[in-house]
């Protein structure tokens, strides 16, 4: 049997993460996107395992489902027309599966290390969870912070869980994975010592992909497995893995093993990746002051930023680099496919000239799930041709250029994601009106201001300011805004007016005190607020 997996992704129990993932939310997103099994996700959090426990039941050995009865997941953020419980007619599974933050020493440095447990059923959890209670605390983080040597953990795993396996988790992210740079080890055998002829598999992460990967001949006996490492149900199947065999954890594991299997069928078929320049630790770079850098720009000046004269953030490309040993990629006989693609939302953003979360494009992606099914059906299978007659020519082009490779990309760095695009602003100038998908007319590409050009001037209607200034103004709102005060901090949660009380300040500095204010905000949608 052919599905999709996404084995890599965390419960409301994990830090910064959304309030919907638990089960009914993750399947409800996991049928949009097209995937059929699931990780669950932090099983070493009592409060998330105890969820497990009640909601799910085994459907197939080491698969499970949620039970009949199961609630659904009403105040779930779901495209129009998707019914929270839409789950119950696409068999979705889950795989028990936690992500542990290995922080320990070893050979006179600090290593950080990120390892991905999986186990068969819930005695093993059980025994699991019992053992690493006792070494740190599991109810603090749905990935929890463990001072135990990643050898050592993989040890307790086979003991208390032999049917279950570990995989090194985004092996390359600089700061908690295998290769990290800033804390991790050049080799497997290096880090799980006499154990790590039990490793057979590899997480790539975001900022990575094979190609990258296959330029070490020291990971040609790994599998290579990609996931979307997600904290909130909509970003389920930034990567995935397709599988061609049993339905169940063990054929699952053993295809991982190997990807061929004695008939020569291709059981582990492909990966669905980022491109990794979309990864927010592809490239070097300093955050703070705006640099980002390929790696030979990094090695000429000694890996310090050029700008305040600290030490630069080593990102993946360059860390691969320095343990390869191939000047190009090879791939081991039998390797899985690799599909690169980019999130439908983020297509439709681009063509509509919004965020990828706006209400345009949520209004497109849920006419196209209606006509095509799922998002991965669209991205990886849906005839170009029809695409072009049941949404857009743009969509069809830009879905081809996708699959082709045929992108424009800039590079994530320093935690910053990156950015891929599909079409130049002048191509979607160019295109014009074809850009309506369903009706939605994609708003024009903005011009480039000139480097240095002067900031737009705040534009004041005078009567109506001087009426409105203490309008809808609480006491605190109006103190801000009557503050004879040079500097001013705002401080509030989101939705509460910090906006609108910094333009009425600035309205009665210009009306009534005759200023001159330079107005400098983050983002164009703030810029237009103000205008």
């Amino acid at each position: 049997m052919e599905y999709i997996a996404d084995l890599h992704i965390h419960s409301r129990y994990s830090r910064a993460t959304s309030k919907s993932s638990h089960l009914p939310g993750l399947a409800a997103w996991a049928a949009i996107k097209g995937i059929q099994v699931l990780g669950t996700g932090d099983f070493t959090h009592p409060g998330w395992f105890g969820h497990l426990v009640e909601n799910l039941e085994e459907a197939e050995p080491g698969f499970f489902r949620l039970k009949p009865g199961a609630p659904c997941a009403p105040e779930v953020k779901l495209p129009d027309g998707v019914s929270p419980d839409a789950w119950q007619e696409h068999n979705i599974r889950f795989v028990l599966t936690s992500e542990i933050s290995s922080i320990y020493k070893r050979g006179g440095r600090v290593r950080k290390v990120h390892n991905i447990l999986f186990a068969p059923d819930f005695d093993s959890v059980r025994r699991l969870n019992a053992t690493l209670a006792g070494i740190g605390n599991l109810e603090a983080d749905g990935r929890p912070i463990l001072g135990l040597d990643s050898r050592d953990l993989l040890e307790i795993l086979l003991e208390k869980a032999p049917e279950g396996f570990l995989v090194p988790a985004h092996i390359w992210t600089p700061w908690f994975s295998i290769f990290g740079s800033k804390s991790g080890f050049d080799t497997i055998d290096e880090c799980f010592g006499d154990l790590g002829s039990h490793i057979f598999a590899l997480e790539t992460g975001l900022s990575s992909d094979p190609d990258m990967n296959r330029l070490l001949s020291s990971l040609d006996r790994f599998s290579l497995i990609s996931n979307s490492d997600c904290h909130s149900p909509q970003k389920l199947g930034r990567e995935a893995n397709i599988f061609n065999t049993g339905f169940d954890f063990y054929s699952m594991r053993e295809a991982l093993r190997a990807p061929v299997d004695e008939s020569g069928r291709q059981v582990f078929a492909a990966t669905i990746e980022f491109y990794p320049e979309e990864g927010k630790y592809h490239c070097d770079g300093h955050r703070k002051c705006g640099i980002c850098l390929e790696p030979a720009e990094t090695w000429k000046i000694k890996g310090i930023c050029p700008v305040c004269g600290r030490p630069l953030t080593v990102g993946v490309l360059n860390r691969v680099m320095e343990l390869a040993d191939r000047p190009a990629p090879v791939y081991p006989r039998n390797s899985p496919a690799v599909h690169s693609l980019v999130p439908l939302p983020e297509v439709l953003g681009e063509l509509l000239g919004t965020g990828p979360a706006s209400l345009k494009v949520m209004h497109a992606y849920a006419r196209l799930l209606r006509h095509f099914g799922s998002e991965f059906n669209i991205l990886l299978q849906a005839e170009i041709e029809e695409l072009n007659r049941e949404a857009s020519p743009m969509l069809g082009e830009a879905v081809h250029r996708i699959r082709t490779g045929r992108v424009i990309r800039q590079p994530g760095y320093d935690g910053e994601f990156g950015v891929i695009r599909v079409f130049t602003d002048e191509e979607r100038r160019n295109f014009g009106g074809q850009l309506n998908l369903f009706g939605v007319t994609a708003a024009a590409p903005r011009k480039k201001r000139a480097s240095g050009s002067a900031a737009r001037p705040v534009r004041v209607r005078k009567k109506k300011a001087a009426a409105g200034l203490k309008k809808n103004l609480n006491p605190e709102q109006q103190q801000v805004v009557a503050s004879p005060a040079e500097y001013i901090i705002v401080k509030a949660g989101p939705g509460t007016g910090k906006t609108h009380t910094l333009v009425r300040r600035v309205i009665r500095m210009v009306t009534e005190e005759k200023t001159f204010c330079t107005v400098i905000t983050f983002t164009n949608k703030a810029a237009d607020e103000l205008q």
